[in-house]
């Protein structure tokens, strides 16, 4: 039995309806967009899309989007990871829907992405600087810098591998998890990850062609 589960712009089924398809497109920044509130045609201010940088503990900047109550009205927080390659505009129209509903709804940029920062390493492995452990660090501290300690999260893609990786390190800062697209997978030392997907997508699947595409220097 196949279940149908789409979220608008998250899938590649063809059959969600697009923005231009569905509603007008707002001419707003990123800092003023808006959702129109349910049955009205009323702009809800509620569920403006704010955004902001915030310096966490692991010394990265990392780009935030947020809609819904203040950390000081007591709304319970929702986390949205990203997948690649995307930023926290893939959850938008998911933002303004938690918002309405009395969430607080927070989407970062995670490191590397967007407008949070990219770090290098020294010596330039700038990789060891993008372990599992290093991301899901970045979460941690930014939930201590935003002042929640559970949150719920939903993430797609290589977020979902992120989220993941953050049930499992810090299940004490996790509420509930909705992972989209990528279910657990456990570490194999037998396999690495780009050799499953090679194997069942073959290498024209974007994410070994991007690793030929980083082989060959291009």
């Amino acid at each position: 039995m196949v279940i149908a589960a789409c979220l608008r712009e998250l899938c590649s089924c063809g059959r969600c309806p697009r923005d231009d398809e569905s509603e007008p497109v707002s001419q707003a920044t990123p800092s003023t967009m808006a959702a129109t509130a349910v049955g009205d045609g009323q702009i809800n201010t509620a569920t403006t899309i704010t955004h902001r940088t915030v310096e966490v503990g692991t010394g990265v900047r990392l780009h935030v989007a947020e809609a819904g109550p203040a950390a000081a009205a007591g709304a319970p927080m929702v986390l949205l990871l990203h997948g690649f390659p995307e930023l926290w505009y893939t959850w938008r129209h998911q933002m303004r829907a938690l918002a309405a509903a009395g969430y607080r709804a927070v989407a970062p940029d995670l490191r590397g992405y967007g407008g949070s920062d990219a770090p290098a390493a020294p010596g330039g492995d700038a990789a060891g600087q993008y372990t599992a452990l290093h991301v899901v660090g970045d979460l941690v501290a930014l939930l201590d810098a935003l002042g929640e300690e559970r949150v719920f999260v939903a993430a797609h893609d290589w977020g979902a591998l992120t989220a993941w990786s953050l049930c499992l390190f810090r299940p004490d800062r996790v509420r509930a998890l909705v992972a989209l697209s990528v279910a657990y997978a456990p570490r194999s030392a037998a396999r690495r990850p780009i050799d499953g997907l090679r194997a069942l997508f073959c290498d024209d699947y974007y994410v070994c062609r991007i690793q030929c595409v980083n082989m060959r220097g291009d």
